[in-house]
């Protein structure tokens, strides 16, 4: 995701920028690489600009297409979004929070250690399904080879699903790691996400060697402290083509998915896809219906129990939902 140049858009532009004229009141498109709070930052044909929205707006999120308008050197307002291709985003019971718009992949990362968790593997599974974005698994630290059976076997069921498992190790195999990811992000808008300690650090600075260096930038202008890496992050690779850009996002151990809907939930198990329309009941919610086709399913071995409580759940959280 390349970030679009930077010059007039729907008004005029009272300064120019360089020989001390003051540029303020300039208007420019930009994509916003990275947020914290209701902070934002933007990149403009290059340049990085410190963002806030015009009143108590929220809405942003990183990878966002966005006008605005300077209102110092470094310093612009958010006018507006562009419309987003696609939106990915958790939500618990109260709020919802934007991860990142306009991806065209997510990569979930897992190690064979430590330990990660089927539940946050499968709900941003759903997640992608939901927003309309391809799914990949990265299986990192293959090195640790007394734990690499074990690990495959976790992750052989979502392979039957179709969601490829690209094996690497970003430490042991660096080279190995980037032939294989490589052309992977080539014009595409890709974000990894996973839990602590899965190696996605590692995989970012492979990617971007200059990421450190951009980490440290970014929390000055957003002034979240230079110990504080705890916000999502776009990294422009220019190297693999017009368009590539990599996201990363903080490591949580939870992803709620409560804005989901019950049409939505049962569309994002691609495993239900074959089953839909086919139980006695139109409206059936595949929990304990007679005449169910996915529970038969479910019987018949074809769509895995772990997953069909999963489905459970999120309809249970769906119910919840205040916000």
């Amino acid at each position: 995701m390349s970030a679009p140049k930077h010059g007039r858009a729907g008004g005029k532009t009272r300064g120019q920028r360089g020989n001390g004229i003051d540029a303020t009141g300039e208007q420019l498109q930009a994509v916003i690489i990275a947020a914290h709070g209701r902070h934002y930052l933007a990149e403009a044909d290059g340049e990085k600009l410190q963002c806030v929205t015009r009143g108590k707006k929220t809405n942003v999120a990183v990878g966002d297409q966005v006008m605005l308008t300077r209102t110092s050197a470094d310093q612009a307002v958010i006018d507006e979004i562009s419309e987003r291709r696609t939106l990915l985003y958790r939500s618990d019971q109260y709020k919802s929070k934007l991860l990142a718009a306009n991806l065209t992949q997510l990569f979930i990362v897992v190690a064979t250690e430590p330990g990660f968790a089927d539940d946050l593997v499968s709900r941003a599974l759903v997640a992608a399904e939901a927003a309309g974005i391809k799914a990949h698994l990265i299986l990192n630290k293959t090195d640790v080879v007394e734990s690499l059976a074990k690990t495959r076997e976790r992750v052989q069921p979502y392979a039957a699903l179709g969601y490829p498992v690209y094996e690497v190790s970003a430490k042991a195999q660096p080279e190995q790691t980037l032939a294989t990811l490589k052309p992977l992000l080539a014009g595409q808008s890709s974000i990894l996400i996973g839990q602590s300690g899965m190696g996605k650090s590692s995989l970012i600075n492979l990617l971007v060697p200059e990421a450190d260096i951009a980490v440290r930038e970014i929390s000055a202008a957003l002034d979240t402290g230079k110990h504080t890496t705890t916000f999502t992050r776009l990294y422009q690779l220019p190297e693999l083509g017009p368009d590539s850009a990599i996201i990363d996002s903080p490591g949580f151990q939870e992803f709620g998915l409560y804005h989901l809907s019950e049409g939505m939930l049962e569309r994002a198990f691609v495993e239900f896809a074959p089953y839909l329309g086919h139980c006695k009941f139109y409206n059936c919610r595949h929990l304990s219906e007679p005449q169910c086709a996915v529970l038969d399913a479910i019987a018949d071995g074809k769509i895995a129990k772990m997953r069909h409580t999963l489905y459970g759940q999120l309809l249970h959280e769906s119910a919840q939902t205040l916000y």
